[in-house]
C-alpha cells in the first residue's frame, strides 16, 4: 500500500546497521492508530540512551533523536492514541505527533469523531507550563508552508533539546482523492465543502507561494505540473508491468500446454473449459494462471499423460517463488534464530541450591543485567517492589532506576515500548501483571511485534521478550489460559509455557542469545515451590521447539505443559499400581511446536 515503507535496520546475518547513519523508517501496520504505541517505544529509546550514557553509535548519539509519528485527524479517536500521550508526558519522551486533519475520516466528519471538533483543544489540559511537566502542542495550516517549516524547525528543536513531546495539529488538509474507489469523498462532502477544497488546494498554494517568493514562475510551475504526470504516469507503467509481466509470460505457456492437450485422449473437455476460461479473464492475476494450470495437470495425471511430469516441473518453478514470497521470515533466518541457539544443558552438583522459584528467576535476572548493560526491565510494578512475585526484587536499587522500572496500568502502550526500545538495538523484558491482561496488549503484538520481520522481508527485528504469568487452574481470576487465542494470533513469535522456574530461566538464556521475538508464560502457582537451581543458571539453556520427556510408557502418550505437568505427573503416579505405563511429554513451546516429531512418533509407539 502507499506509504507503507520501511528502511533496512539489521544486515542480513543479523547484525545492527549504524543506525545513527542511516535514515530510519519502521515498517507501517495495518491497525489505524497503532502506530501510536511503537512510535512511543521508538522515542522511549532515545530517553533511555540519554539515561543510560551506553556509547554504542550503532543505536544513538546520547538520546538526540526524535521519533515522529504521523496520524490522521479521525484515528485520533482510538484509545491507543490518548494512552500514549498520557505515557508520552509522564516519562517526558521526544516524541513528535503530526495530525493531519483534513475534517473528516473517511465519511464521517470531525464533530462526530473528535471533542470540542479539535483534537488540539480536546487535549489542551496536556500543555506543557512552567510549573508543570506536559507536551508542547502548535496548530498550523496545511497551505502555509513557510509557516510550517518556521512552527517545525522551532517545535522540533524543542523536542530534541529539552526530551519533552509536541503535538503538531495540521489543519486544512485537503483530500484530492477519495480514501478508496468506493469511498469517493463526491458522495458525503457538500458541492460547497468541494469547492473549498478546490480553492484552498495545498498544491495550488505551494506554488503560488513559490512564484510570490521568486523560486520560479509561472512557466516553470506549468512545466513541473507536466512533468509531474509524465513521470507518475510511467512510474505506472512500470510498475504494471513487473507486476504482470510473469502472469502474462504463464498465460502463454498454458496456452501452448493447451494446444499440446489437443491431441492428447480425454483431454479436449478440460482443454475446452480452459481455454475458454483463459479468453474471459481480463488481466488475470498470476495466481488465476496457475489455478488453471493445475487443473490441466491434474487431468494430465489422471489420463496418465507424460505431459504432466513436465508441468509439473514448471509449476515447481512458481511453487518455490512463492515459498520465498510468503513463507519466509516469520522468524529468524539469522545465525542469531532462537532455534538454532546453542545450547548448554543445566549442571546440577550436591551444592546445587535448593530454592523457591522465584528467587532461581531473580538470581537469573540478576546476571543477565549484569551481563549486558542494554537489557531493561519494565512494566506494572516490577521497578520498586520487583514484580508482584519479586522475580526483580532489589534488582532496581542494584542496577538503577534507569534499567528496572514502573510504568502506568497501560498494557497496550507497554508492549509499544517493548516493539520500540527492541527496534532500536535495547534488550526490553516487558512484563504483563498476568495472562488475562494480555488482551490488551494483544493488539500490538499480533499487528506489529509478530509481524515485523514478515512485513519486512528480514530487514527490521524487534528481539523483545514478553514476560507474564498465568495457568493457574484455580477460579477464575488471574486464571485465565488464551493460549488458543495467543497462538493463532502471535505466529512470528515463540511463545514458551515452562513448567517451573528453572525451565523458565533457561528459556531466558536461550531468547538472549537470539534476535527472535516472543513472549513466556511462567507457572502462576510455581513461585513458591521449591527447586534446584542449576550451578550455570546464567547460561544453561531449554531449546525451542524440542519437547522433553518425562516419563517412558508404551500405552498412553499425555502431551501437556506449563502447570498442567505437575497435575499429570500426579496423574502417573495414581496410575501406577494398574499397571498403566504412560509416556509424560512437555511441549515447553507451542510456537514453534515439537519441530522434531516427538509427539507423533510417540503417538506411533503408545496402544
Amino acid at each position: 500500500m502507499n506509504s507503507h515503507y520501511a528502511t533496512r535496520t539489521v544486515k542480513d546475518n543479523g547484525e545492527w546497521e549504524q543506525l545513527t547513519e542511516c535514515y530510519n523508517i519502521s515498517a507501517d501496520i495495518s491497525s489505524t492508530g497503532g502506530q501510536m504505541a511503537r512510535g512511543f517505544g521508538l522515542a522511549y529509546a532515545s530517553k533511555k540512551f540519554k539515561q543510560l550514557q551506553v556509547e554504542d553509535p550503532r543505536f544513538s548519539n546520547r538520546g538526540d533523536e526524535v521519533c515522529f509519528v504521523t496520524i490522521g485527524d479521525a484515528s485520533t479517536s482510538e484509545g491507543i492514541f490518548w494512552e500514549v500521550l498520557n505515557a508520552a508526558v509522564v516519562d517526558q519522551v521526544p516524541m513528535a505527533v503530526s495530525v493531519w486533519d483534513d475534517g473528516y475520516g473517511i465519511s464521517v466528519p470531525k464533530e462526530l469523531q473528535t471533542a470540542k471538533a479539535s483534537i488540539s483543544k480536546a487535549i489542551s489540559g496536556l500543555l506543557k507550563d512552567d510549573q508543570e511537566a506536559g507536551m508542547l502542542i502548535y496548530v498550523g495550516k496545511a497551505y502555509d508552508y513557510p509557516g510550517l517549516i518556521e512552527m517545525y524547525e522551532s517545535g522540533i528543536e524543542r523536542v530534541r533539546s529539552e526530551h519533552v513531546p509536541a503535538l503538531f495539529h495540521i489543519e486544512d488538509c485537503t483530500q484530492p482523492q477519495g480514501h478508496s474507489t468506493s469511498g469517493s469523498h463526491e458522495r458525503y462532502k457538500s458541492p460547497e465543502r468541494l469547492q473549498w477544497e478546490q480553492d484552498i488546494d495545498c498544491i495550488d498554494r505551494m506554488a503560488e507561494w513559490m512564484v510570490s517568493a521568486g523560486i520560479a514562475d509561472q512557466q516553470k510551475i506549468d512545466e513541473m505540473r507536466t512533468q509531474a504526470k509524465s513521470f507518475v504516469r510511467e512510474a505506472k507503467d512500470r510498475a504494471w508491468k513487473a507486476c504482470h509481466e510473469r502472469s502474462v509470460t504463464a498465460g502463454k505457456q498454458l496456452t501452448q500446454y493447451l494446444d499440446a492437450c489437443r491431441q492428447l485422449d480425454g483431454m479436449h473437455i478440460i482443454q475446452d473449459e480452459v481455454s475458454h476460461e483463459m479468453k474471459t479473464l481480463v488481466n488475470a492475476p498470476l495466481s488465476e494462471v496457475i489455478a488453471l494450470s493445475r487443473r490441466v495437470y491434474h487431468q494430465l495425471v489422471l489420463h496418465g499423460h507424460e505431459l504432466a511430469i513436465e508441468i509439473k516441473e514448471w509449476l515447481n518453478t512458481f511453487f518455490e517463488q512463492a515459498r520465498q514470497d510468503y513463507h519466509t521470515h516469520l522468524y529468524s533466518q539469522t545465525p542469531l534464530a532462537a532455534i538454532d541457539a546453542a545450547i548448554e544443558p543445566p549442571e546440577f552438583s550436591d551444592d546445587s541450591l535448593v530454592t523457591t522459584g522465584y528467587q532461581v528467576l531473580n538470581t537469573l535476572f540478576d546476571k543477565k543485567m549484569e551481563e549486558n548493560p542494554l537489557l531493561i526491565a519494565f512494566g506494572e510494578d516490577v521497578g520498586k517492589i520487583g514484580d508482584v512475585n519479586q522475580g526483580f526484587a532489589g534488582l532496581q536499587s542494584k542496577y538503577g532506576i534507569e534499567r528496572v522500572f514502573d510504568t502506568g496500568i497501560r498494557e497496550w502502550s507497554i508492549m509499544g515500548q517493548a516493539i520500540g526500545t527492541a527496534m532500536r538495538g535495547l534488550r526490553p523484558i516487558a512484563e504483563i501483571q498476568y495472562l488475562d491482561y494480555l488482551i490488551f496488549g494483544l493488539e500490538p503484538l499480533t499487528d506489529d511485534l509478530a509481524t515485523l520481520r514478515y512485513r519486512s522481508v528480514g530487514q527490521q527485528s524487534a528481539p523483545a521478550i514478553i514476560r507474564t504469568r498465568g495457568h493457574r487452574l484455580e477460579g477464575i481470576w488471574h486464571a485465565g489460559s488464551h493460549l488458543g487465542m495467543i497462538v493463532s494470533t502471535l505466529r512470528g513469535m515463540h511463545v514458551c509455557v515452562p513448567r517451573n522456574m528453572v525451565q523458565a530461566a533457561g528459556m531466558y538464556n536461550t531468547l538472549l542469545k537470539s534476535d527472535d521475538p516472543a513472549i513466556v508464560i511462567e507457572p502462576l502457582n510455581g513461585y513458591r515451590l521449591k527447586e534446584r537451581m542449576p550451578d550455570n543458571v546464567g547460561t544453561f539453556g531449554i531449546p525451542l521447539g524440542l519437547p522433553e520427556i518425562l516419563s517412558e510408557g508404551d500405552d498412553i502418550t499425555l502431551v501437556t505443559y506449563g502447570s498442567c505437568v505437575r497435575v499429570a505427573e500426579k496423574a502417573l503416579e495414581l496410575l501406577e499400581p494398574f499397571d498403566i505405563a504412560v509416556e509424560l511429554i512437555d511441549v515447553q513451546t507451542l510456537l514453534p511446536f515439537d519441530l522434531e516429531s516427538i509427539v507423533v512418533n510417540s503417538l506411533k509407539k503408545t496402544k
